[in-house]
């Protein structure tokens, strides 16, 4: 059974509102066995999200709206919803008399408008909102389910729960989704894919999906069976090859960052960490304190962006800098051996480089990345595309995965 989900409003059109409900729904349809294949905004236009409605009952058995329920005259889902279905709508009387108990407890007078609020698709099911005005609707249509919920999320979330939940678990097919989430370290996305796309691309069952951030890409197995059980049996018959050929490149079977698996493997050991970082500007320390209990293995780091700070605070000597330049295998060495000597942290990862735009001594995407510890220290070089944001992004995570693969070693 697939599902659709629409969410109205034409704020989440603007780059400063973000549609949440559509993942806490997402989230909940998998878990009864039903996929969602489809998501999209509409904004506060009638004929478009009509449209938008008669395309999704034509083709998937749920769809799903959110907001557009309120009583101002952009709040236009009920009309659009009834034109694309070719239905009428009727004021319910004990409704608006609700709505306006509502109003009353909070000492405040309806205004007429609210009575919008009222009225409801013919031969729709009321589903009642006790944390609002807006009840949500209920109704079958030519072998589709349509449900309308109110935008707020913990008035969806609610209603969802203890109106939506039951009915769905009655028509929903006996069909379990499993999700295993591979994250990879240290290689690009189109080396990865190239290396097991041959593996991947003989199952259709479970789906691939493979998503690239900056120094992180993650692998989506998805698997759907009568049984979780069966689904997972099925995620592992491609888990295992996919594994041999990539090996320590994996670095968390269930979605964690980098930052928690390097924190847990810190934690297990009793060992600590310290860091120097210069083109990254503190990315890499707030990466590693984003963990909570961070502070059991992170001591602490220095931020030094200028020559002056290099040389002045953390002790690089200044002929280095000058011989071989700030961007360099040498500077970082020094960089990361200073800050162990300074905390007596386990290890030190140090970060230099140019994130854009370029240097006079090096090109920009120039990062060299230290890790000390007591056998001494190793530097990695690299060279990352993108602007300045991706460049220290980059730079952050492979000082992470330097640190990870240390302690694994």
């Amino acid at each position: 059974m697939n599902a659709e989900i629409i969410a109205v409003g034409s704020e989440l059109l603007t780059p400063k509102r973000l549609d949440t409900n559509s993942l806490y729904l997402t989230d909940q349809l998998n878990a009864l066995g039903v996929e969602v294949v489809t998501k999209s905004v509409v904004g506060d236009d009638r004929d478009r999200l009509a449209a938008a409605v008669a395309l999704a009952v034509s083709r998937s058995q749920i769809l799903i709206l959110t907001g557009g329920l309120g009583p101002t005259e952009d709040d236009i889902t009920r009309d659009a919803v009834a034109q694309a279905l070719g239905r009428g709508q009727t004021l319910r009387e004990e409704i608006a008399a609700h709505i306006k108990q509502i109003f009353e407890q909070r000492q405040r007078k309806m205004a007429e408008i609210n009575r919008r609020q009222a009225y409801v698709l013919d031969g729709a099911e009321i589903l009642p909102n006790d944390r609002g005005t807006a009840p949500g609707q209920w109704l079958e249509h030519k072998g589709a389910y349509v449900v309308l919920l109110p935008g707020p999320p913990h008035e969806l979330e609610a209603m969802f729960i203890r109106q939506c939940l039951p009915r769905l678990q009655r028509v929903a097919p006996k069909l379990a989704i499993r999700t295993l989430v591979m994250r990879v370290a240290g290689m690009p996305e189109s080396d990865l894919d190239q290396l097991i796309a041959p593996v991947y691309k003989k199952f259709e069952n479970p789906a691939t999906t493979i998503l690239a951030a900056a120094g992180d890409i993650q692998i989506h197995l998805r698997a759907r069976s009568s049984t979780g059980e069966e689904a997972s049996a099925l995620i592992e018959e491609l888990r295992r090859p996919i594994e041999d050929l990539l090996g320590g490149k994996i670095y968390s079977w269930d979605g964690e960052p980098i930052e928690v698996i390097v924190g847990r493997l810190l934690r297990e050991r009793r060992e600590t960490v310290t860091v120097a970082e210069s083109c990254t500007g503190g990315l890499l320390s707030e990466k590693i304190t984003s963990v909570p209990g961070s502070s059991a293995y992170f001591v602490g780091g220095f931020v030094t962006y200028s020559n002056r700070a290099k040389i002045d605070w953390i002790g690089v000597p200044e002929s280095i800098i000058n011989e071989y330049g700030v961007v360099s295998k040498e500077t970082a060495e020094a960089l990361a051996l200073a800050a162990r000597r300074h905390t007596g942290a386990s290890y030190a990862l140090s970060v230099t480089g140019v994130a854009g735009p370029g240097a006079d001594d090096a090109p920009k995407g120039t990062v060299y990345t230290g890790i000390a510890d007591e056998s001494g220290c190793t530097v990695v070089h690299r060279q990352f595309l993108g602007d300045r944001a991706r460049v220290r992004s980059f730079a952050a995570q492979m000082a992470l995965d330097l640190l990870r693969r240390r302690l694994l070693n």
